[in-house]
């Protein structure tokens, strides 16, 4: 398993949903928050919901050392990334053609251990700027026994495709006169408001960049 070819990865179902451009594929990874990441582990699937971010062609995630799953991963074993978007229930006039508007990549890769405590840092930073844009500079960044306690792993984008379903809902023509309602609820992912920590000053002012940061979060939702 570990020298096989990679499969290449081609829509069958619903083709002309499909997307293989990476400029496609990579933007609906960085909007997603978290991904789904799969292997095999003795013969099971086994799968792992871990936060990741892009840089360049790359997905990276990262976890403890003591992490049982990141054994495959260091030895080379092939994995499965996917990540999917909600944006809307579609609600058709027959139950059977009810569905989703939705933005989904799946990536097939071998990942590659970061050892480098630079290459690290790099990633780390990408993570923060990634949750909130500023955070980096004002939070504590790792420090070296922080770095040596976490394991990190690159996935390379360069098996994947996305899929794309956007639109009204796609009725039988019979069904076209029925007096159901049909159409669709859009579906976000909003930022709620902040709750600061109990246990801090109250002399301490609410950040800048969190400002500007719901402000243009609100603004695009």
């Amino acid at each position: 398993m570990k020298g096989q070819e990679l499969p290449p990865v081609t829509i069958r179902r619903h083709p002309e949903r499909g997307h293989y451009d990476a400029e496609t594929i990579h933007a609906i990874i960085d909007a997603a928050p978290y991904c789904h990441v799969a292997v095999v582990r003795d013969g099971m699937p086994l799968v792992l919901p871990t936060f990741h971010v892009r840089i360049a062609s790359d997905i990276f995630i990262h976890g403890a050392v003591a992490t049982g799953f990141f054994q495959e991963l260091a030895e080379g074993s092939p994995v499965a990334v996917a990540v999917t978007l909600l944006d809307g229930w579609v609600l058709a006039r027959s139950w059977f053609n009810h569905s989703a508007n939705y933005r989904s990549v799946v990536v097939f890769g071998r990942p590659r251990e970061v050892v480098d405590t630079n290459e690290k840092q790099r990633v780390f930073e990408a993570f923060a700027h990634k949750v909130v844009p500023g955070r980096w500079q004002d939070a504590r960044q790792p420090s070296e026994r922080e770095l040596r306690t976490t394991r990190m792993f690159a996935i390379p984008i360069d098996h994947a495709a996305a899929k794309v379903r956007s639109g009204p809902p796609a009725d039988d023509a019979d069904d076209l006169g029925r007096n159901t309602w049909a159409g669709v609820v859009p579906t976000k992912l909003v930022l709620g408001e902040p709750v600061p920590d109990p246990g801090q000053s109250p002399s301490i002012p609410f950040p800048a960049y969190l400002t500007e940061w719901l402000k243009r979060a609100q603004s695009e939702s």
